[in-house]
């Protein structure tokens, strides 16, 4: 591949679930890798599945659709076609079986209309005394349980019965949210002072990475005990020393959103790219459009100046292809 289509590919960028044409034009300008659906939609699986194929067509290389499809607050399509799913927390206090069972129809209903990634499983435990007061997990009831262990066991079901029917899963959000008192989205203040590379509560990623879920995505927050410079999304020491080296994690890692979230907002958006894939990312994700320029430009650009970028970007090409092979969207 050119570089200009390694740049392209390791970038997933937003588009309206009910308008995904208007991002024709920039999948196959800048060669995007991946696709993502945001907002609320109640169209049909047939308009839907429309509107992906002919996103597909206009792709240099078959792309990764993704959406947010956790149920509850949390769920990118709903109405006749895709029935609204209760919360993680109540789909985790209930029997595997019916876990299991929602998900697998869920991800069944996805694939039938193109979609080959959901941003889920949640594998954030939220502490039971903080409850609600977690703004982006426990204040929407998106966590599994209060209990590592248990939220491990909800993992452990979900990512099987979601890559089995054909979408692959994504965990979120390492290395996990459910102690901040702030969300990422809206502010800089998301801080988890208690974690470390033993920390219990890495067990519901360790169980999805055994379980063998093709993607991991990075958080946005700060973790000092793990690294004091810089936010979990642009951290050497977590993104390869812990998930990569310590966890020994092979999947695709993608970063949370590095667009609109305010987390990310002192630094530019091309090096929010540049620093994620240098911190050993692999994809992108960012919802806003007019990134996809920038970001391009900032990687090819530090690529071109340095050879050791450059080979990490072949390295992050490679494993949004894997993936992409997974998927089945690619015959290597």
């Amino acid at each position: 591949m050119s570089l200009a289509d390694r740049a392209g590919q390791v970038l997933m960028v937003g588009t309206s679930v009910n308008a995904p044409g208007g991002l024709a034009n920039a999948v196959q300008k800048y060669r995007l890798g991946g696709v993502f659906l945001h907002g609320r939609s109640t169209h049909s699986a047939k308009q839907l599945r429309t509107g992906v194929a002919a996103l597909q067509k206009r792709a240099a290389h078959p792309l990764l659709i993704s959406l947010d499809q956790e149920g509850g607050n949390v769920q990118t399509l709903k109405g006749r076609d895709f029935p609204r799913r209760p919360t993680a927390e109540k789909l985790g206090a209930g029997p595997a079986s019916r876990l299991r069972d929602a998900t697998s129809d869920e991800a069944r209903r996805l694939a039938a209309i193109g979609v080959t990634m959901n941003l889920a499983p949640v594998a954030d435990t939220v502490p039971a005394a903080l409850g609600e007061g977690n703004p982006p997990i426990g204040f929407w009831h998106r966590q599994y349980g209060s209990d590592p262990a248990k939220v491990a066991a909800a993992v452990r079901t979900v990512v099987p019965a979601s890559q089995d029917a054909g979408v692959l899963t994504v965990l979120k959000h390492f290395p996990g949210l459910g102690r901040v008192r702030a969300n990422t989205d809206t502010s800089t203040k998301a801080v988890d002072k208690t974690a470390t590379v033993d920390d219990p509560y890495l067990q519901p990623f360790k169980a999805g990475i055994q379980a063998g879920s093709a993607a991991v995505m990075m958080s946005s927050a700060s973790y000092p005990a793990l690294d004091r410079s810089a936010i979990a999304a642009f951290s050497r020491p977590i993104v390869t020393g812990l998930l990569r080296d310590r966890l020994g994690y092979r999947g695709l890692i993608m970063s949370d959103d590095l667009g609109a979230g305010v987390a990310v907002f002192a630094v530019p958006p091309g090096q929010r790219a540049v620093r994620f894939v240098a911190a050993g990312g692999d994809l992108v994700l960012t919802i806003r459009p007019a990134d996809a320029a920038t970001m391009t430009r900032a990687l090819t650009e530090r690529a071109e100046d340095d050879p050791a970028f450059d080979k990490r970007l072949t390295e992050a090409t490679q494993n949004v292809l894997r993936t992409k092979e997974r998927a089945g969207l690619l015959r290597c």
